[in-house]
């Protein structure tokens, strides 16, 4: 494998910033940020901190409340409104992916590759796994599920922590080292499997659909990795995903078919309204689509380079972090840009959520903070 293949092989797997990957290696200087007219008034109410956060970590959110980890171990659920601990603890051991819950129960994967089940702010089971993940468990109808690098997908008894059932599809070489798939719908467990969504029963792990989102291109392993990003957009019966670096897709979730597909260079997930579908490609173009037939509603180019996250819709504004720790307020009809706070210096460590009124906003130093829009 020659110089250059290696360099691009440490960048995919690393999630780093994809258009690194030149023959000069040279990372790409960002946009100037945008002048503006400010059309939303945005106010820091708290602030928190955990330790720092440097793997796929990311918020599980319920009404008021979000639960947070840190890298080195640290898990929280903080109260969204007054930015307080409902509890805090620390499993004293390094983790690896999460956070996942559903109010009462959560879970974690360490780095030892053992999944985690907390409640209460206890450790109330563990479990290993025979491979790492980088997908936060999905913790749904009384069971805990997750999905590992080698493409296996589990479920565990939520109570106890016996596993019940377990399916794998054959794996490539190379994974992404970035959260994929593993969602809920209806009464579908949805997974993504290298470009594939497939929707499974949850009681038994059989297939029940299969759809293709984006398909292996490509002379090697590096090119061919397809593997479906972090991050749906869901509204009504219909689930929009995104295959690494290759297309984006909207997917009739209650039968499996494939609505449209349209090709995109974005390795971060989506989010969107009833009209809508939005995310940000690898160059930090911000693109708008539309829902129903994938067609391209508006682009916003001002932020090239500037390493967005996945968005967030919020309100009439679509909320993206960056690699500099700013947030960027974007208007849904047009990209005009509405808005921009600037947080803690260290980048956005994940897609902020909205938990109840609040904006959370998770920074790899650690910070966490909230926000209120007026």
């Amino acid at each position: 494998m020659g110089q250059f293949t290696i360099r691009c092989l440490f960048i995919v797997l690393g999630a780093a910033f994809l258009s690194a990957c030149s023959s000069t290696n040279e990372k790409p200087q960002p946009s100037p940020l945008p002048t503006f007219t400010a059309q939303l008034q945005v106010q820091k109410i708290w602030a928190t901190k955990v330790a720092e956060v440097s793997t796929p970590l990311s918020a599980s959110v319920h009404g008021n409340l979000v639960a947070v980890a840190s890298t080195t171990g640290d898990v929280a659920l903080i109260d969204a409104q007054t930015g307080s601990d409902v509890w805090r603890m620390n499993l004293k051991e390094r983790i690896q992916a999460g956070v996942g819950g559903d109010g009462q129960r959560f879970a974690v994967v360490s780095q030892k590759n053992e999944v985690i089940a907390i409640e209460a702010g206890r450790e109330a089971w563990r479990q290993k796994l025979q491979a790492g993940t980088f997908t936060a468990p999905l913790v749904a109808g009384g069971r805990v599920f997750v999905l590992t690098a080698d493409r296996t997908v589990l479920a565990f008894d939520g109570a106890s922590g016996q596993r019940l059932w377990s399916q794998q599809r054959n794996a490539e070489p190379l994974v992404l080292r970035q959260a994929g798939v593993l969602a809920a719908w209806n009464d579908t467990l949805l997974v993504g499997f290298e470009g594939r969504l497939l929707g499974l029963n949850p009681l038994t792990g059989l297939p029940r659909w299969e759809s293709v989102v984006g398909s292996s291109r490509g002379t090697n392993e590096v090119e061919r990795l397809v593997d479906l990003v972090f991050g749906l957009s869901r509204q009504g019966n219909q689930v929009c995903a995104r295959a690494f670096q290759t297309a984006l897709a909207c997917i009739d979730a209650s039968r499996g078919a494939v609505l449209w597909t349209r090709s995109a260079q974005g390795h971060t997930g989506l989010d969107g309204d009833d009209a809508r579908v939005y995310g940000a490609e690898s160059d930090s173009k911000v693109q708008a689509w539309n829902r129903l037939n994938g067609q391209p509603v508006w682009t916003q180019d001002a932020l090239r380079f500037r390493g967005l996250g996945a968005p967030l819709v919020m309100g009439r504004a679509l909320v993206l972090g960056d690699e500099a720790g700013l947030l960027h307020f974007l208007s849904r009809d047009d990209g005009t840009v509405m808005q921009r706070v600037a947080g803690d210096p260290s980048p956005v460590a994940a897609r902020p959520v909205l938990a109840g009124k609040t904006l959370v906003v998770i920074h790899r130093s650690g910070q966490i903070s909230g926000y209120r829009t007026e």
